[in-house]
């Protein structure tokens, strides 16, 4: 058996500037941080040598695996051309909530069935052939930050080029300091699943236009702002400029927002949070807030009607856990 183990992730500010609409034009820049909530791939040797089974939330027993739903398994199994094989994958986070999970499954997916062929590429290698599965292949709508963020781990800057090209810059923090930032972010689940392809898609479109395509670039902009201001031990801005970010991503696509998330953001601001966005393209899942410890007692009872996620930073990103390294 060969276990991979891929983390979600979380994004600051510079959200849509990783897709080609936009980057190909400006270059494009996030901030964000894999977090110690996971996807785990698990595959051996299926009982019957000349079928697939694949589990996930459905399970399907394929002859072949160009037979197979679920699209990213699909591609995969035909490209490594296994059979008698039997995967499976387990989540901590549902799909959907803005973690950037299908990426997290096709890192993890791609960095086991690489081991089962005797291989280990580089996590730039397995965040590249990530970006060709989902965006290239099967034509998502997507950007490449959820990929590299999966594949490489920790507290980053990645940066995309107009050539396609994604650079990755850690950025190092005091340990003392990483740990309170790390313990003044909350996060709550507003309870919504959602499909981000038509949200990203008509924010696609939408970056065609010159004033949402200025909103972009500021947003970009704040990338540098922001891990200026963390370098110098002011973590405090990380408040104020989730709060300028999340103003401008609502301007760039409809359903970006809606009223619940509205009242809670609105009602966490007013208990104690200094800023904070809605994770992922929009529309539900995770609302994330900056919030110093003395505040946090009195923003958790605000939002008492939400379920608070208990989350850290981690800095492994694409692992295998079994057989261990």
């Amino acid at each position: 058996m060969i276990i991979s183990r891929t983390p979600f992730r979380i994004s600051f500010v510079g959200g849509g500037s990783d897709m080609a609409a936009f980057y190909e034009r400006h270059p494009g820049a996030v901030l964000s941080t894999s977090i110690n909530q996971y996807m785990y791939i698990s595959s051996h040797k299926y009982f019957e040598p000349d079928k697939i089974r694949v589990k996930y939330s459905e399970t399907e027993t394929v002859s072949a695996a160009a037979d197979l739903k679920h699209p990213i398994l699909r591609v995969l199994l035909q490209r490594f051309n296994l059979n008698g094989i039997e995967i499976s994958s387990i989540a901590d986070v549902p799909a959907g909530t803005g973690m950037g999970s299908s990426s997290a499954f096709t890192v993890g997916l791609l960095h086991n069935l690489h081991a089962e062929t005797g291989k280990i590429p580089s996590k730039q290698e397995l965040a590249e052939q990530a970006c060709q599965v989902e965006i290239e292949e099967l034509g998502e709508p997507i950007g490449k930050q959820d990929q590299f963020g999966a594949a490489m781990g920790g507290l980053n800057i990645f940066r995309f080029l107009p050539n396609g090209t994604v650079l990755t810059e850690p950025l190092t923090l005091n340990p003392e300091l990483q740990q309170e930032l790390d313990s003044n972010l909350l996060m709550f689940y507003t309870g919504n699943q959602r499909k981000a392809s038509s949200i990203l898609a008509e924010q696609k479109k939408n970056v065609t236009q010159e004033e949402r395509f200025q909103s972009l670039k500021e947003m970009t902009a704040l990338v540098d702002v922001l891990a200026n201001h963390l370098r110098d031990g002011n973590i405090d801005a990380m408040g104020t400029l989730l709060h300028q970010n999340w103003e401008m991503k609502k301007s760039l696509a409809g359903g970006i927002s809606n009223p619940l998330v509205d009242q809670a953001y609105e009602l966490a601001l007013k208990n104690g949070a200094t800023g904070g966005k809605l994770l992922g393209a929009g529309g539900g899942g995770f609302l994330l807030f900056y919030c110093p410890k003395p505040a946090q007692s009195k923003l958790r009872q605000a939002l008492s009607n939400l379920r608070t996620f208990d989350f850290g930073f981690e800095k492994e990103g694409t692992t295998l856990i079994y057989p261990a390294h």
